[in-house]
C-alpha cells in the first residue's frame, strides 16, 4: 500500500477515535505528499526514497521544534511536537542501533579508505545513501566524526 492510502486509513482511524494529535500528524504528511506531487518536474507518484526523505524531514522539523520549546521551558509545546514524532515515525523504516551504525560507518571508511576528516564528505555521501531511513543525518555524522577522529 502506498504511503498516501496508508495514511488515509491512520486519518480514519484518528477521526474515529478523536485522536487530534494523530489526526494533525496525518493531515501534515498528506499535505507535503500532495506538495511534493505538485511540485515543478514532480512525477505522479513519489518513490520510496522520496516518501522517507519526506517523513524524515517531518521528524526532524517536530524534533527541533521541540528542542527549542524544551530550551525556552514550554514543555507545554514540547509534549505535542514529541507525541507527532511518535506518530509519524510509525511510516519510517525500523532505525538501527548505534552500535549497528558504527558498524556500517566502520565497513564505508574501510571501502573507501578514509583516513582524516577531510574524508568525511566522501564517507556521509555514501553513508547516507546506504542508511536511507534507517537512521538520521546526525546520528550518521556523529558516528563518522567519532571513526575519523
Amino acid at each position: 500500500m502506498s504511503l498516501q492510502k496508508n495514511i488515509m486509513v491512520k486519518m480514519k482511524e484518528a477521526m474515529k477515535a478523536k485522536n487530534a494529535i494523530a489526526l494533525e500528524s496525518l493531515r501534515a504528511i498528506k499535505s507535503e505528499i500532495l506538495l511534493a506531487k505538485t511540485k515543478s518536474g514532480a512525477t505522479e507518484d513519489l518513490s520510496a526514497e522520496e516518501e522517507i526523505k519526506l517523513l524524515q524531514k517531518l521528524v526532524k522539523q517536530r524534533k527541533d521544534s521541540a528542542a527549542l520549546y524544551t530550551e525556552q521551558g514550554r514543555s507545554d509545546l514540547a509534549e505535542p511536537e514529541l507525541a507527532q514524532v511518535e506518530i509519524i515515525a510509525q511510516f519510517l523504516p525500523e532505525q538501527i542501533s548505534e552500535d549497528e551504525l558504527k558498524k556500517v560507518v566502520a565497513e564505508i571508511i574501510e571501502k573507501t579508505g578514509a583516513t582524516t576528516m577531510k574524508d568525511m564528505g566522501k564517507v556521509m555521501g555514501m553513508a547516507s545513501k546506504q542508511l536511507a531511513g534507517k537512521a538520521d543525518g546526525k546520528a550518521i555524522s556523529k558516528a563518522v566524526k567519532e571513526l575519523l577522529a
